[in-house]
């Protein structure tokens, strides 16, 4: 299984993709976590991305594709993987699809986008914020980053489309439904 996960800030993609990796034993990969692992690793590409981190800078496209396919070479992912938080726009998807093709790995299968209302996803990450102590979430920037997600992210719901791999799934509700609707969907 070959899968993206796609949708908002809060939407629930880190919590269904885990249960997903757990349930079909295949890793999630979120490219923040490939890009920390990198670093640690010691990598060629993370030893490039670590200067930008640390100055809390962008870790150009181009290093995030080498990062994504240096993980894609490792044994745990023959089996497949579930992506989140790449691709991020329409070029990163294309690049996806290139790169794919050029380390002779299979094409994604589906992209799975978890619908869930912007008011909603304010609610949701307002109040992790505050139940986690954080003050960085509040309603106007969480409204910001779901601004910069429906403009750059949520126009990859029509490539995918296109390519007839989107499957929509309700994110609201409990946390096993939403997940039993994700794996009726696959």
């Amino acid at each position: 299984m070959r899968i993206v996960l796609l949708g908002a800030p809060g939407s629930g993609k880190g919590t269904q993709g885990k249960k997903l990796s757990e349930a079909y034993g295949i890793p999630k990969i979120s490219t923040g976590d490939a890009l920390r692992a990198a670093v640690a690793a010691g990598t060629e590409l993370g030893r490039k991305a670590h200067p930008l981190m640390e100055a809390g800078k962008l870790v150009p496209d181009a290093l995030v594709y080498g990062i994504v396919q240096e993980r894609f070479g490792h044994d745990d992912c023959k089996k497949g993987y579930i992506l989140d938080g790449f691709p991020r726009n329409h070029a990163q998807a294309e690049e996806l699809d290139r790169m794919l093709g050029r380390i002779g790995q299979p094409a994604l299968e589906k992209a799975v986008h978890l619908h869930v209302d912007d008011e909603e996803i304010v609610q949701r990450l307002h109040q992790r914020a505050i139940q986690e102590g954080r003050d960085d979430d509040k309603p106007e920037t969480i409204r910001k980053r779901i601004g910069v997600y429906n403009s750059e992210t949520r126009p990859l719901l029509d490539y995918y489309a296109a390519q007839g791999k989107l499957v929509t799934v309700d994110g609201i509700g409990k946390l096993e439904e939403i997940y039993q609707r994700i794996v009726a969907a696959l």
